[in-house]
């Protein structure tokens, strides 16, 4: 079943459900500590798992006679692998991540196309970040430079349109599309309007969902859904929330995903600095019951790649 199906079962019955999101295994790791993470969630009856897609990253070498030597290393691949393996253990649908950066359209057609031979029919479209040795977000000289244009891609394949034209009478590709929105505004974007503009130009690319950039207080949540519902986006828009399970949290998340953490929580971190992992899930849980209370279909957690705190929440709620 595809996710927007999965979702809009959940509107219809009035039942919320939990997603969450994993970091494909290190390489040279193999799946079993992957594995290990999931299987103590799969008794609450996850709705899907999203698994996520990691940029190249450039390793310097230096060579004896002094010269540096640059080369390309990927540090996490395997998502489309891993998505497969855990659908087919599990039985339960799969998101495999799929980003603009460091990937030509070619590239992205022949994953596309990999991922409808191994059953995996749903797909987040992300821009991704830039890479570590870019200023700014550099697309692939044939690549894209937005996630709109990728939405389109799949979109098109999905209608038989391929990078090198249509292909008459060919086997056509079911993709359910999810892309992320972000109730704190993306930061490389003007003010809110004209973010939730290219929001609804991914809507109207193809997308059928939005999942949301992590939060930590609901009223950001509730006001970005009226600003979408106001600028014509109708689609489900799933919360993403994160637990707070380090001290270190309270900088590296909004630093890297521009959100606000709130003072309160801040403040009872830092004064019970042995208990934050207890005080960030008992955050959640308050954050997950506000919000099933006004009805949100799937609750989608990160948790990047332990699950602990996870477990407790959805015990709790599920």
């Amino acid at each position: 079943m595809n996710v927007v199906d999965i979702i809009h079962e959940a509107i219809a019955s009035k039942r919320t459900r939990f997603a969450f999101e994993l970091l494909p295994p290190l390489k040279g790791d193999g799946s079993q500590k992957i594995f290990a993470a999931i299987e103590p969630l799969m008794p609450y009856d996850p709705a899907y798992i999203n698994i996520t897609f990691h940029r190249e990253g450039i390793k310097e070498t230096v060579r004896e006679d002094g010269s540096v030597d640059w080369h390309v290393v990927r540090r996490r691949p395997g998502t489309v692998g891993i998505s497969a393996a855990i659908q087919q253990r599990y039985g339960v649908e799969v998101v495999p991540h799929l980003i603009c950066g460091g990937l030509s359209k070619y590239d992205i057609e022949d994953t596309l196309i990999d991922m409808d031979f191994l059953g995996l029919h749903n797909v987040l479209a992300l821009r991704g970040d830039k890479s570590q040795n870019e200023r700014r977000f550099m697309p692939h000289p044939q690549g894209h430079a937005h996630a709109v244009d990728l939405v389109r891609q799949i979109d098109g394949m999905n209608h038989g349109r391929f990078i090198d034209g249509e292909v008459e009478e060919c086997h056509h590709s079911k993709f359910s599309i999810g892309v992320a929105g972000y109730p704190e505004v993306h930061f490389e974007a003007r003010d809110i309007t004209s973010d939730i503009a290219h929001l609804k130009a991914k809507i109207d690319a193809g997308a059928e969902y939005v999942i949301t950039q992590m939060f930590f207080d609901n009223r950001k949540y509730f006001d970005f859904v009226r600003r979408c519902r106001e600028a014509g986006i109708t689609v489900p828009i799933i919360p993403g929330l994160k637990p707070l399970s380090t001290l270190r949290h309270l900088e590296v998340l909004p630093e890297t995903f521009s959100v606000e953490i709130p003072e309160e929580l801040v403040r009872e971190a830092k004064a019970h600095p042995e208990s934050v992992k207890q005080i960030g899930t008992e955050w959640t849980i308050a954050q997950s019951r506000e919000l099933m209370a006004a009805g949100v279909p799937v609750l989608h957690y990160y948790t990047m790649s332990r699950t602990t705190n996870i477990q407790k929440i959805v015990s709790t709620l599920f």
